[in-house]
């Protein structure tokens, strides 16, 4: 399975898991809902259990995903600051849609 970030989103990510919150824990992507040929995604803390991979990006962060969804493989995290400071998840290989 393959994961890409840009450079902001792995310097965010690294900066969480500096935090209490991620002791001893790794960075998740997962499914929120589905619609059709995309989905929506989400990013918090989480222990990899048997279902997962743990995926190495090419920015030197590991990220779990569970193997048994296919909306999964080939996510992109990528973290704006403007207009707001947020983190985009879409996934090119699939369909998507953008927010207006």
């Amino acid at each position: 399975m393959k994961v890409k970030m840009n450079r902001n989103a792995a310097k965010v990510l690294a900066k969480m898991l500096e935090s209490e919150a991620a002791k001893g824990k790794m960075i998740r992507v997962y499914v929120t809902e589905k619609h059709g040929d995309h989905a929506h995604y989400a990013i918090d803390f989480d222990t990899p259990n048997e279902h997962d991979e743990i995926v190495k990006t090419d920015k030197g962060i590991e990220v779990i995903l569970d193997k048994r969804d296919p909306f999964l493989d080939g996510v992109w995290i990528q973290y704006f600051y403007v207009p707001q400071e947020e983190f985009v998840v879409t996934n090119p290989s699939m369909g998507h849609h953008h927010h207006h």
